[in-house]
């Protein structure tokens, strides 16, 4: 008999697909493969065929889309070690900020009062790089923020930012019983379950 086609789990950056993968290879003889993916290709993965399901950072276009909610990231900006937010205990609010360079738009739309540099285009890493040269500041997810960490650097939560959101996502046509059965892990249905 064949070997079952692998079932594809694309995954924005930051998010961690770990307990479910787990969950997926004690319960399943499909193979799981996980695909990392930047925030801007989560939905192509998905729209594409590339992925089966995508753990994506919302909002998203939800067109022709099922997506189930999951959990929420903190906001966090993130400086050189040497800026002021390194003195705050744990947090900030936007206000303080006012007068930062934004090295990267926030997807919030926020900007700070001074106004800002025609920044080129940067991935996060370069944006880390950046900041860490004493130059501007950027918002991030908490978990972005950790991934890109570096000692010349630190993050702060951001009070009165708005969190995101991390999500499942898959098309509408392709809800199929691997689908619901992936669905039903990251639920935490038990393997017994009529529904998984």
């Amino acid at each position: 008999m064949a070997s079952p086609a692998p079932f594809r789990l694309a995954f924005v950056t930051g998010a961690t697909p770990d307990k479910w993968a787990r969950t997926w290879r004690e319960r399943r003889r499909d193979p799981l493969e996980l695909l990392p993916v930047a925030e801007d290709e989560q939905e192509v993965a998905l729209r594409s065929g590339e992925a089966d399901m995508a753990l994506v950072r919302l909002p998203i276009d939800k067109t022709g889309l099922h997506c189930i909610p999951l959990y929420d990231e903190i906001a966090v900006v993130v400086a050189g070690k040497d800026h002021f937010v390194a003195a705050a205990d744990d947090s900030v609010e936007l206000a303080d900020l006012d007068d930062e360079q934004l090295v990267v738009p926030h997807v919030s739309g926020w900007t700070p009062r001074a106004e800002q540099l025609a920044w080129p285009a940067m991935s996060v890493a370069d944006a880390v790089e950046t900041v860490a040269a004493g130059t501007g500041v950027v918002l991030l997810p908490r978990s972005v923020a950790r991934l890109h960490s570096r000692k010349d650097v630190v993050e702060r939560e951001v009070r009165d930012l708005p969190t995101t959101k991390v999500g499942l996502a898959w098309l509408i046509e392709r809800d199929d019983e691997r689908t619901q059965a992936f669905v039903g892990v990251v639920r935490g249905r038990s393997a017994n379950s009529s529904r998984s």
